[in-house]
């Protein structure tokens, strides 16, 4: 008798060979589900810092003009009194031994365009010139995100000096804003300084005067 055909046997055999061939691949999804990826590990804690805040020193009475820095009537520039707060500087945070308070590594002043005002800035200046220790200025006052950012990435301890009305918000960008002892209004004064420390995740609060020119108050020293 002639055999039998022999064409179906190699299509079965094709079939059982793919077959075979998605075995392994369906097992090794199962195991994939089976034993997913770990987790992600804690964060590391938040390094410590000391920030010091100050607002500018003194401007122009309404209607007064200060001056900037050749010279020329600026209304955004310190008032004469501000300028000497400025030259005095160096006795809070200065190089000399004694100073009481620590010596900045890193300094920031609110700045942004030229048209900006020069107040934060022109507060610092002296300052940087004793400390040979430059002025960061590249973040205008309403980008406290950013220099919160700058001042917790710099070295410590750091000084920044902002418009009074963004303090709140850099103290928020900071992450410092459920300290206990925040004024529930900061002051409009030139003669304060805030420092805000975080040790082990955790900030402190403390206000101090400065006692730097005649007529300056004694803050609430807290």
């Amino acid at each position: 008798m002639p055999a039998a055909p022999a064409g179906p046997a190699p299509r079965r055999r094709s079939v059982l060979t793919a077959l075979a061939a998605l075995v392994p691949l369906t097992a090794s999804g199962c195991a994939a589900r089976e034993h997913p990826a770990p987790a992600p590990g804690p964060r590391p804690p938040a390094r410590d810092a000391l920030v010091m805040l100050i607002p500018h020193a003194e401007k122009p009475y309404p209607g007064a003009t200060g001056e900037d820095d050749e010279g020329n009537e600026d209304p955004g520039s310190l008032a004469g009194r501000g300028r000497r707060r400025a030259g005095e500087l160096h006795r809070l945070f200065g190089p000399a031994h004694g100073a009481p308070l620590p010596r900045p590594a890193a300094l920031f002043a609110a700045g942004g365009p030229p048209s900006a005002p020069a107040r934060c800035r022109q507060t610092l200046a002296p300052l940087a010139t004793a400390l040979r220790v430059p002025v960061q200025d590249r973040f205008a006052h309403g980008a406290e995100a950013g220099a919160a950012r700058a001042a917790l990435d710099a070295p410590a301890p750091v000084l920044l000096c902002w418009e009074p009305a963004g303090i709140p918000r850099l103290v928020h960008a900071l992450g410092a804003h459920r300290v206990r002892g925040l004024p529930a209004a900061w002051p409009d004064r030139s003669d304060l300084v805030w420092t805000l420390t975080r040790s082990r995740g955790n900030w402190t609060f403390r206000e101090l005067p400065q006692r730097l020119l005649p007529g300056d108050g004694d803050g609430d020293a807290r």
